[in-house]
């Protein structure tokens, strides 16, 4: 047995150095996989930013707001992490992270010129493309001309899509196709189009609908049937690439407005050089608090998950590398959540190991039940967080469905890593000689918590909570106008522009940013220009008066002539379309975690519950974005701070439920309902307080160590674990207990 388990043992540990050795170092010449390879977002890595402006001089916000949206999609194929905002009133600038080749960006990108699709012959009878002796297509009329015969089938407004697709024709062969959608209006025209297109000798001008961006013919497929339904394919493409660049071109030329190149240039991170490095020290302080720990708490068990921990991070960094996912302060907020799982599932497994040695059993024995009794707790509540962000990548946009990455690729290798790793580890230990119970500690009973009696209370408490956030709400909108104190991401602001005449201070965005934080009670997002004097900071909407403190502090401060700098309003980089985008994810999938916890616990209450302590939690830290407004403002790190806390109350309240399952099975004939729930919360209080505290080490660090960027971050998600913890033990219990009580007295009248 013992040389089994060394075997074992130094298996595990060349797996871990050598994940550790390509999370460090990489793999290949390009050096893939490694930490330092890692894309990182505009707040801690900065980017290349283009400034359009509209060809329309007067375009109405409606088209301003609808092209930023459709630019924001098209920038997403970039990074989810891309921003794309209104400046002024006819210019969208679009930034793009941890790049720094514009040139190549303004290529891929394209020039966003309009795109239009047009018969190859009109039914006029005149042609509108040639084939030429170069083999290609080429149009033998001006735009203007085509559009005033009415040629044009449809134009870049009627495009609701464009993708790059392959699927298996009948011969088994691959096929590189171009799926098209369009909205209702473009259906129609389409469908008229293809209809009058389809009756014509197949292969002549006729029978094309040629596609035309900037003036020249991307490509002109024939019409082999009439469609009807708003989706169409274009085929013909020899390979991916040559669909990716269709797809690309129309989806470019898909915008409400025309959009020319005004400026490009690539700027530095947002936060400050020492942004991310700050956010790495907490980090790493904060996992080495949480292995000493689980190594005093559990022992043995503790040095094996600390070393399953080792390689749950090796791991992720190489998967944060290789799914090109891109790193941001929201990202770290869903790493955060699923180190905190992935601790939490160990929590799990080593109180049942001790809970089954307190009754008698051999140590082999109770490792083995321990996993076992774990694992529906520990799978429902990592499932539950896996859906929700599935539907939040597949329903969100921009720093929401960047979170959902991070979150599920974290969730899903802490799962393996509880679940395959640590048990791997530990039974090469035991098998090493660490069968004794000094090794692992034992847990004989548990103290009796009376908390169903004492529920009205607790639910008392979280009422006035929530009711001074909503007196707070009241009070902010009568004195600032708005509910809480709306950050540039969400209420746009004031650009101001200056070009210094010596070379930027290193530190000039945490520097710059604290004297505007004291002068005018507001935070900054500073940018500075690589290779140049420039740095723009970008502010709330400033009055007049705090315009002119604001230019006081920057002449004063820095060697700046005040001709050399200019202001401008911006929009908010959250768009309303965003907004919407994150609030029905929120609710797809609290809706769809509700529909898998009614069929796990074959209770519906059980899943209600979950959403009620749920959105207790969200209020809770919603409250405390409405009482310290002049602390914390609500910006793009909102949305990703109350989605942690929506995975983080699922997943607690879970533990608890799963418990009650079990005990509700096993319920004895003179226990009551509340006794079950008391006893429940009772044997997994433990792990809720643990699972709080491994949590919040990491979170606290950041409040400590982080930039005012950082902390601003950082504190709410410290309210929303601590009422997380909370509504787990003293909340979801008991508004279950009601649910049940009641359901069980009606079915007994």
């Amino acid at each position: 047995m013992k040389g089994k388990g060394f075997l074992h043992l130094l298996i595990a540990l060349l797996v871990i150095a050598g994940i550790a050795f390509v999370a460090i170092r990489g793999f290949g010449d390009d050096k893939k996989g490694s930490a330092s390879d890692v894309k990182l977002g505009l707040d801690l890595a900065g980017g290349v930013s283009i400034t359009y402006e509209t060809v329309k001089e007067d375009p109405t916000s409606d088209e301003l707001s609808d092209t930023v949206y459709k630019m924001q999609k098209r920038a997403e194929g970039f990074s989810t992490e891309a921003e794309v905002y209104p400046e002024g009133d006819n210019r969208i600038t679009v930034a793009i992270p941890d790049v720094t080749d514009a040139d190549s960006v303004l290529e891929r990108l394209g020039s966003a010129g309009n795109i239009y699709f047009v018969y190859g012959q009109g039914p006029d009878g005149v042609a509108n493309i040639a084939y030429t002796s170069e083999g290609n297509y080429v149009l033998t009329r001006t735009m203007d001309e085509i559009i005033a015969d009415g040629d044009v089938v449809v134009d870049g407004k009627d495009i609701y899509s464009a993708e790059a697709k392959t699927y298996q024709d009948q011969y088994s062969g691959v096929m590189y196709v171009v799926s098209l959608g369009f909205n209702t209006e473009g259906a129609v025209k389409f469908a008229d189009a293809t209809r009058y297109a389809y009756g014509k000798t197949y292969g002549s001008l006729e029978n094309m609908i040629a596609i035309i961006y900037d003036n020249e013919v991307v490509s002109a497929p024939c019409v082999s049937s009439v469609i009807e339904n708003g989706e169409a394919q274009i085929q013909g493409q020899k390979d991916m690439d040559e669909s990716r660049a269709l797809a690309t071109t129309i989806r470019v030329g898909a915008l409400p407005l025309e959009l020319s190149v005004l400026r490009y240039y690539v700027e530095g991170a947002q936060l400050g050089a020492n942004a991310l490095e700050t956010s790495l020290i907490a980090g790493g302080i904060g996992i080495l608090l949480i292995i000493i720990f689980m190594c005093i708490m559990y022992r043995i068990p503790g040095v094996a998950s600390s070393l399953a921990l080792l390689f749950y991070i090796g791991l992720m960094v190489i998967c944060l590398n290789l799914f090109e996912v891109t790193l941001t302060l929201p990202g770290i907020a869903g790493i955060i959540l699923s180190v905190g799982m992935a601790v939490d599932a160990n929590v799990i497994i080593f109180t049942r190991i001790q809970e089954e040695i307190g009754t008698g059993k051999t140590i082999r024995s109770s490792v083995k039940l321990g996993f076992s009794k774990a694992l529906s707790a520990i799978v429902d509540g990592n499932v539950t967080t896996i859906i929700a962000a599935i539907v939040l990548y597949f329903l969100g946009s921009g720093t929401v469905k960047g979170f959902a990455q991070t979150l599920a690729i974290g969730i899903i290798l802490s799962m393996i890593t509880a679940l395959f790793v640590t048990k791997f580890i530990l039974n090469a230990f035991v098998n090493l000689g660490a069968d004794k119970v000094g090794c692992f500690g034992e847990k004989k009973g548990y103290k009796k918590m009376r908390i169903i009696e004492n529920f009205p209370k607790f639910a008392c408490i979280s009422g006035v909570v929530i009711l001074a956030g909503i007196v707070a709400i009241i009070i902010n909108t009568k004195t600032i106008d708005a509910p809480f104190n709306y950050g540039l991401d969400f209420s746009g602001g004031t650009a101001t522009t200056f070009t210094m005449d010596e070379a930027l201070p290193s530190d000039i965005n945490t520097s710059l940013d604290a004297k505007i934080n004291a002068e005018l009670g507001t935070s900054a997002v500073i940018s500075t220009i690589e290779d140049s004097k420039m740095v723009t900071v970008r502010t709330k909407e400033l009055s007049t008066e705090d315009r002119a403190k604001l230019i006081n502090i920057i002449t004063s401060n820095y060697s700046v002539k005040q001709e050399n700098i200019t202001t401008e309003s911006v929009g908010a980089t959250v768009s309303g379309e965003m907004k919407k985008d994150a609030l029905i994810a929120v609710i797809v999938a609290t809706i769809c975690m509700l529909i898998y916890i009614w069929f796990r616990f074959k209770n519906i209450f059980f899943g209600f519950s979950s959403v009620i302590a749920l959105i207790h939690d969200v209020l809770v830290v919603i409250t405390v974005y409405a009482i310290a407004k002049d602390v914390i403002s609500v910006g793009n790190t909102f949305i990703a701070c109350l989605l942690t806390i929506v995975g983080y109350s699922i997943n607690a309240t879970i533990v608890i439920f799963d418990r009650i399952r079990e005990n509700m099975a096993e319920k004895l004939a003179k226990e009551t309902v509340t006794d079950v729930v008391n006893k429940s919360i009772s044997q997994t209080f433990t792990r809720s307080i643990y699972t709080s505290l491994t949590t919040l080490i990491t979170v606290v660090l950041l409040a400590i160590l982080g930039v005012s960027s950082v902390r601003e971050f950082a504190i709410p998600l410290i309210a929303g674990i601590l009422a997380g913890g909370f509504s787990s033990v003293c909340i979801a219990g008991g508004v279950w207990h009601t649910f049940q009580k009641k359901a069980s007295a009606k079915a007994k009248e």
